[in-house]
């Protein structure tokens, strides 16, 4: 997803900033409009009447103010990762990451990945189904597909030409919203009564099925959880600026929309008020406008999805996948594997509800879900923060009352495609859950070796002629955090398995940090010469490009003077032949014979499920796959004093063999 600009400074308010927001943050919620008050129509016009209109507005406005305004724009906005936003952001914040803020963060990501496959369904099917006004024939789903098949083809060639005009046609989009509820407000300003919460409150109480009407009402708040994704793309001042507008914008055309209703609808007909508030000279280019906007909102949402894939990838929530960079801006990413997923879905959506108003109990109920977990987890945050507990328990109580009887009432609701959302969120759900607790289980029979007992094995190999030489330089990625220690299948491979002789043995270790765009490394010269590993410290937004950050190290410590950048071989030396490099890769199998219990059995079958899905490691890590080997050795489950005597007895062999 783009960002803000290379030219603009997102921490600083500006008429470029403001406008870029418009088109990337406030696009899928500029597009509620659309179908939010046709749904509460549809579902309460067997009893039209002035309570319907005044109550559904008014629990519109006070939904977009607890909701987005207070919830989202005034304190979601400052649980920032460095600038960072979004679910998996929050998560990196959290200093104790238990397994039930892990299973937080899960539901979160399954049904924001529902809402991007559920979003480009209904906001385009909503836009074309305005031309139904000109032709009641028109075909509208073949057209839907059309759009949506296109909009996921130019995905590949990268969004930026198409982006840079995102803010001034959203910015039309909300002037055309306001001036369109201006228009009908000034014919019936007794509309504006339906911001006093009385209404609300009586539409729950009083008018038939007002309860269950909430899931449509809902609508209003769809693309909220993008605010908060975006952070990182256009800066928290501009969010909170422009959302000003944005809400100014959106509640004039409800209240428009309502005014209409009250002094032209007789009730028991199906329409969608948004486009009947239009003059008739309006109402083709306002299709055009409309079927851009929801173009736009759709596109916002794919691009956060390439994003919060790759995002959830790099912390161990989802299998490895392509990521490709299709233009210069950074932070824009392309999943090709995601949008095929995506596009699909999107398709089948089309072609299983095939009107917007059929969507709606599926995109809201995604929405509701979403908004719980991210309460939740703002909650943990907060706690872990330090701030009060009985202020953090108030939050929880009023957010948790007003979403939670949003996502009751959506479920009165589920057999009108509640269902299709659970099924879609429970499979992204499967995916992260076997990925992340799988690695956990294999992690738990990951043993150490300490370095210093090796030394002197080291020199004594690298120097041993009589050991055919592997490489010149043996490079391992390891997972050990201390540098006195490398995982025991390092040293199992390098002296027991077969000997590999080097001149250097290179120890790389990779480690993920909360700071999204951090890079360091460090590097320790643990036998001066023969044994050195080298620590990157990578943010969890930046590739893992280790072949070329290597070559970035080595360059560094042949300029210093720490190490010489010469073929192993005089042959070569002297006609100043590169060093060559060989890495090597582990990977750890699980015995059949071992027993788990069966919800450990149960996640390392999701784990291998998902794994179909990862790319390789050599792809992941960006290697030169034509210089590395990937061993397999199984995963050892004896006690750790039975495999260190192992262990022993394979080193004293080795060094019975080389005597010998």
């Amino acid at each position: 997803m783009p960002k803000a600009g290379n030219n603009i400074d997102i921490n600083k308010i500006s008429a470029a900033g403001l406008l870029v927001t418009l088109g990337i943050v406030f696009g899928n919620i500029g597009t509620s409009p659309l179908y939010t008050m046709s749904a509460v129509l549809n579902g309460g016009k067997g009893n039209f009447g002035d309570l319907l209109v005044y109550g559904s507005l008014s629990c519109i406005f006070w939904t977009l103010t607890l909701t987005t305004t207070i919830k989202h724009i005034a304190i979601t906005l400052r649980a920032d990762n460095n600038g960072e936003g979004g679910i998996f952001a929050l998560f990196a914040l959290m200093k104790n990451k238990s397994v039930w803020v892990a299973v937080l963060t899960m539901i979160g990501g399954g049904a924001l990945l529902a809402d991007a496959i559920i979003t480009p369904s209904i906001t385009v099917t909503s836009a074309i189904e305005g031309l139904e006004l000109f032709n009641p024939k028109i075909p509208v789903v073949p057209i839907v597909l059309v759009i949506i098949a296109a909009l996921f083809f130019i995905q590949q060639f990268g969004t930026h030409f198409i982006g840079s005009y995102f803010g001034p046609v959203i910015l039309v989009w909300f002037l055309m919203l306001g001036l369109l509820g201006l228009s009908q407000i000034i014919s019936n300003p007794l509309i504006l009564g339906s911001l006093n919460p009385v209404y609300a409150y009586r539409f729950l109480s009083e008018f038939p099925g007002g309860f269950v009407l909430l899931g449509a009402v809902f609508l209003c708040t769809t693309g909220v959880e993008t605010i908060y994704v975006d952070l990182g793309h256009c800066g928290r001042n501009n969010i909170r600026v422009s959302w000003i507008f944005v809400k100014i914008s959106l509640m004039l055309n409800y209240m428009g929309q309502g005014a209409w209703l009250l002094q032209n609808y007789k009730g028991g007909e199906d329409l969608n008020p948004f486009f009947e508030i239009m003059p008739e000279w309006l109402l083709l280019p306002g299709i055009v406008i409309a079927t851009t906007a929801a173009i736009i909102a759709s596109q916002s949402i794919i691009s956060g999805s390439f994003t919060l894939v790759s995002e959830a990838a790099l912390l161990n929530f989802w299998p490895r996948l392509r990521v490709l960079h299709p233009t210069l801006v950074r932070g824009q990413v392309y999943m090709p594997f995601v949008n095929m997923i995506l596009w699909i879905a999107c398709t089948i959506v089309v072609l299983i509800f095939k009107k917007s108003g059929n969507m709606d109990a599926a995109y809201v109920l995604a929405i509701t879900i979403t908004e719980i977990a991210t309460t939740l987890l703002l909650a943990v945050y907060l706690f872990q923060k330090g701030v009060n507990h009985r202020l953090i328990s108030f939050m929880v109580m009023v957010y948790l009352t007003v979403e939670g009887s949003f996502l009751i009432a959506n479920l009165f609701k589920f057999s009108k495609g509640g269902w299709f959302t659970l099924i879609l969120g429970l499979l992204f759900i499967l995916i992260m859950l076997g990925w992340y607790f799988g690695r956990k289980i294999k992690n738990r029979y990951i043993s150490f070796a300490n370095l210093n007992k090796y030394t002197d094995l080291f020199r004594d190999l690298s120097q041993d002629e009589s050991v055919p030489k592997t490489a010149t330089n043996l490079v391992y990625i390891i997972r050990a955090n201390r540098k006195d220690q490398v995982e025991s299948k390092v040293v199992y491979s390098i002296f027991s398995k077969f000997p590999k002789r080097a001149d250097k043995y290179w120890l790389l270790h990779i480690d993920r940090v909360n700071e999204p765009n951090q890079f360091e490394y460090q590097v320790t010269q643990i036998i001066p010469g023969i044994l050195i590993r080298v620590d990157f410290h990578i943010g969890f937004k930046v590739e893992p490009s280790i072949n070329l950050y290597f070559r970035e190290v080595l360059e560094d410590l042949s300029a210093t003077g720490e190490i010489k950048l010469e073929s192993g071989y005089e042959s070569l030396r002297k006609y100043d032949i590169p060093p060559d490099f060989k890495f090597i890769l582990i990977e750890r199998i699980m015995p059949r014979d071992y027993k788990l219990s069966n919800w450990e059995n149960f996640i390392l079958f999701l784990n291998n499920i998902a794994g179909k899905m990862s790319i390789s490691d050599i792809k992941a890590l960006q290697l030169d796959a034509t210089n590395t080997v990937i061993e397999h050795v199984p995963i050892q489950f004896a006690w750790p004093f039975l495999w260190g005597l192992q262990l022993h007895i394979s080193l004293l062999s080795f060094l019975a063999w080389r005597e010998g």
